[in-house]
């Protein structure tokens, strides 16, 4: 499906990351991994890229264009997802950090897309979001406001490229465990009303779904996979059973 396609995965080398180069590998695409930590995926190309960097994504991106001269598919995946602290102790530079990787490092992969899709007949952003823009906990501030950030980018870029092929959409996960997932008690898979918790597969086919040739009318679109988790009422009350 994807032969002669360039796919893009910003951090691609670990996590539900290493999960999509697999798939797109595996689905013929010549897959470009973009990260600060070298993938160990056979037959797959890496090019070092801080994403709250503009410089090393603007060298990337020449990269690819010399060498490939075009890409098809960007999924900007990669970010700062274990960022944990009060809000009380949150400095501005953390802060900070956080929204230049996960939401204008998004940007900055998305403007090369945009230039070196010109030309083509097909092109799909896809941009990894988190349920937590919507439904959060305490210390996950920085985290929450990038991945509110990304799915609001989503919307507008939708509309901006109204005049090109390229469909944008985002992906929100939910509980996903990567490893270990056999440890997780069973109270971890009633939580959710798919009665499991998510796996790295679930987030990879909606994104193969996403960016599936045939597939350009759904655009805009945050597409939730939480196994119906984010939907469901929690009282106080059924916490103490």
């Amino acid at each position: 499906m994807y032969k002669d396609k360039v796919v893009v995965i910003t951090g691609g080398s670990r996590g539900i990351g290493k999960h999509l180069v697999q798939a797109y590998r595996e689905g013929g695409a010549y897959v470009v991994v973009l990260d600060v930590v070298a993938t160990d995926e056979l037959g797959v190309e890496f090019l070092h890229a801080d994403l709250g960097d503009a410089l090393t994504i603007d060298a990337a991106f020449s990269e690819i264009e010399q060498r490939l001269g075009k890409v098809d598919v960007l999924i900007n995946n990669g970010a700062i997802a274990n960022f944990n602290k009060a809000l009380q102790d949150l400095t501005y530079d953390e802060f900070s950090r956080v929204i230049d990787v996960n939401l204008k490092g998004a940007f900055a992969c998305s403007r090369h897309f945009i230039r070196l899709n010109r030309g083509q007949d097909y092109g799909r952003i896809v941009n990894i979001a988190s349920t937590r823009w919507n439904q959060n906990e305490a210390g996950w501030d920085a985290y929450g406001a990038s991945k509110g950030g990304v799915v609001s980018l989503t919307k507008s870029m939708a509309i901006s490229l109204t005049e090109t092929p390229i469909t944008v959409n985002a992906v929100s996960p939910g509980w996903i465990q990567v490893e270990d997932y056999q440890q997780l008690a069973d109270f971890d898979h009633q939580q959710h009303p798919s009665g499991r918790v998510g796996k790295a597969r679930d987030i990879v086919n909606a994104c193969l779904f996403l960016t599936h040739p045939e597939n350009d009318f759904v655009n805009g679109h945050n597409l939730v996979v939480d196994g119906g988790m984010s939907k469901k009422m929690i009282y106080q009350d059924s916490l103490l059973d």
